[in-house]
């Protein structure tokens, strides 16, 4: 954990940037499911299909929107959008989009859409890339425990 701790230091993220996120959810009484802002567009308004179809990220575009999990999702085109209405949980990142390295430290930490990867069939967003680059270092072990720490927040309803 200290490792993974150490590599997020560099990357920018500081002890108190987990502590303002946390003690921020603890006053508003609950979490979003998806990473979204204020203007409620999920992943900073990513298409999350392009990930797949294009193996990159892809800004998308409010034209193309589809409402889901109680945020907007933007995509590049119709067809991208169609294809996320017909399956958004095939599509969607873990964790609502949220960092897949924090989630396995035990801390809900927006994303950066730029660091991801594709596990198993599954998208995966990170704070920043040396984060992704932390969090590559042994997926299957982050996974394990941000999939139980997940798990946990959604059965709480936090």
């Amino acid at each position: 954990m200290f490792r993974a701790l150490v590599y997020l230091a560099r990357g920018g993220v500081t002890a108190c940037l987990f502590a303002f996120v946390i003690v921020a959810q603890a006053v508003a009484g609950d979490t979003m499911p998806v990473n979204a802002g204020s203007d409620k567009v999920a992943i900073n308004g990513y298409d999350t299909v392009a990930y797949f179809t294009e193996a990159r990220p892809t800004r998308g575009v409010a034209e193309f929107a589809q409402t889901w999990q109680g945020a907007k999702w933007w995509f590049a085109n119709v067809e991208h959008r169609d294809r996320f209405a017909a399956d958004p949980e095939r599509y969607a990142p873990r964790f609502g989009g949220f960092c897949a390295m924090g989630m396995s430290l035990g801390m809900q930490v927006k994303a950066d859409p730029e660091a991801w990867a594709i596990v198993d069939d599954k998208l995966y967003l990170n704070y920043d890339r040396p984060t992704l680059a932390a969090f590559k270092e042994d997926t299957t072990g982050h996974l394990a425990k941000a999939e139980a720490f997940w798990e946990k927040k959604t059965i709480q309803g936090n």
